[in-house]
């Protein structure tokens, strides 16, 4: 197989709706449960229209989350290891490394509404000829995006500070200053609105007009 067209399978990690996204803060307090799913759905629909990937392998304890995401297309597995986010990983890409042989794998952030699969395939394209290889986030400290040629070298290293983490330890950077959906990953309401900008998803969509129609107008 040449570089090229290098096939990927992708881990998604969800959290339990219940405790995600708890910084989404003002006007969302009451719709960050409906929005991170909406954004898990957005993130995998777009992975999976990327011609490059051969399967979304989400890994999820919450049941609505597993639902849905099964239903758009992903494959879904809980996680068995039960130790922390970069430990669920390395379960995904087991996992999904034995599903899909030949493939090679990588995690995908789950906040990631306005993802395009053309700017996602651009990062394959360029992680494929590289042992290991991570997009930072706009704000350039965290991983959006981190890929491996083999399911054991993915050695994810997430938490405050990742991407300097996946450099350090001799992660290839893949060059994203054209890449902004795959670098906007969605924390608080200012994320989320830069994110409306760039064009959500049609799930994150709903989500938001369900939560406009359900604040109190003023006046």
């Amino acid at each position: 197989m040449d570089d090229a067209s290098r096939r990927w399978c992708l881990v998604l990690p969800v959290k339990r709706l219940s405790v995600a996204k708890t910084r989404l803060g003002p006007p969302y307090e009451d719709d960050r449960q409906a929005l991170a799913l909406a954004f898990a759905l957005d993130t995998a629909a777009a992975a999976l229209a990327c011609p490059l990937v051969s399967a979304v392998q989400v890994v999820t304890d919450d049941p609505e989350a597993a639902r849905a995401l099964l239903a758009a297309g992903a494959e879904v597995t809980a996680d068995e290891p039960d130790a922390g986010l970069n430990a669920a990983l390395v379960h995904g890409a087991a996992l999904a490394a034995r599903r899909h042989p030949g493939t090679s794998v990588g995690t995908v952030a789950a906040d990631l509404p306005a993802l395009r699969p053309a700017e996602l395939a651009v990062a394959l394209r360029s992680a494929a000829g590289h042992g290991r290889s991570f997009v930072r986030d706009t704000e350039g400290t965290g991983t959006t995006l981190l890929l491996a040629r083999a399911a054991e070298d993915l050695r994810p290293m997430f938490g405050a500070g990742s991407a300097a983490r996946h450099a350090g330890s001799g992660g290839h950077e893949v060059d994203s200053d054209g890449l902004p959906s795959l670098r906007r990953d969605v924390d608080t309401a200012a994320d989320l609105r830069a994110a409306v900008l760039l064009g959500v998803g049609p799930w994150t969509s709903r989500a938001l007009d369900a939560a406009s129609t359900r604040r109190p107008q003023a006046g």
